[in-house]
């Protein structure tokens, strides 16, 4: 079963017929279930794979595909033109995709003239994390204690909990009240702009316009709501692909600490069902078990969002 996690989704639900497809193209190996209703906050979007086992949004969708350097696998929260604050909840058991919550309400993001919502695809880069204890030797700033956050720009709009292989183009820091916040620039390799996108500059060429609007929503995208125009390292700068993929690799070497319990993890949970060796590690009943004996409720209100993992091992009576 390990053999086929490599092998990544092109959208949600099975794809039949892969065979025939170009040799770029993978069997979905991947879909998602729902649970809760949409715009609730008892919403969760839950991941499995080709066997049918539960698995962990954030811990068993691999990070690299097929030993390319360049070549990742990106998680999609949210959807381009949405504003749902869709996300990869970090402290619940096997991190399902939820919708946020602030002061009791979910949240969406505020327009920014003259766009509507996200002007990307946004998600994020399984197995890696930015350790909030840890000073980014770059920028001086500690982690903001999430995966990477990935900008997507191809050309198609894609759906919240697709798994999409994507194509490191380049690399953004943000600052967010002290924390590093990285934003990587990427695109799906389906795409037909795919070929001619190698590294940042590429998409200076080919999509004038589209790294300035990506700077000014990101520094604006808080004021809406009162807070302070958002600062980056490197006075804005995008650095390019060998940037950002020391970032990601260095992300990734963060989340094997993680799951290999060499760090303080916080109230992250690390429940997952195929990393090797990992203290951590359920089986796939025992997942079943977890995402389908526990109310949907209990797992949303604001004051149980911070499961952790003892708490896991005590529900599956280890």
């Amino acid at each position: 079963m390990r053999a086929l996690l490599p092998l990544l989704s092109v959208g949600r639900g099975w794809r039949v017929g892969a065979a025939a497809l170009p040799p770029r193209r993978a069997m979905s190996v991947y879909r998602t279930e729902e649970r809760g209703q949409p715009r609730s906050p008892d919403y969760r979007l839950f991941f499995k794979n080709v066997a049918g086992h539960y698995i962990s949004a954030f811990h068993d969708i691999p990070l690299k595909v097929d030993c390319t350097e360049n070549l990742v696998n990106m998680v999609v929260e949210i959807p381009r033109w949405t504003n749902a604050k869709m996300e990869i909840s970090t402290k619940e058991p096997l991190n399902p995709i939820k919708q946020d919550e602030k002061n009791g309400k979910l949240r969406f993001t505020p327009n920014i003239f003259p766009h509507k919502g996200y002007i990307w695809n946004y998600g994020a880069l399984p197995q890696t994390w930015e350790d909030p204890h840890l000073k980014d030797k770059n920028t001086e700033f500690v982690g903001d204690d999430d995966p990477l956050d990935v900008c997507e720009i191809g050309s198609k709009v894609l759906s919240c909990g697709d798994v999409v292989r994507v194509k490191i183009l380049g690399i953004l820091a943000l600052i967010d009240q002290g924390e590093t916040d990285w934003k990587i620039i990427a695109i799906n390799v389906n795409d037909p702009d795919a070929e001619k996108l190698n590294d940042i500059d590429d998409v200076k060429k080919f999509k004038p316009g589209y790294l300035e609007a990506t700077l000014d929503w990101l520094r604006l995208y808080k004021v809406p709501e009162g807070k302070p125009e958002n600062k980056f390292a490197f006075n804005g700068e995008f650095k390019n692909k060998d940037f950002a993929l020391e970032v990601v690799n260095n992300a990734h070497e963060c989340w094997k600490a993680m799951l290999a319990k060499k760090c303080d993890r916080g109230a992250i949970s690390c429940v997952n069902v195929y990393v090797c060796d990992s203290p951590f590690r359920c089986t796939p009943e025992e997942a079943r078990s977890l995402v389908e004996s526990a109310p949907t409720h209990s797992m949303c209100k604001a004051s149980n969002l911070e499961v952790s993992t003892e708490e896991t091992w005590h529900f599956l009576g280890k």
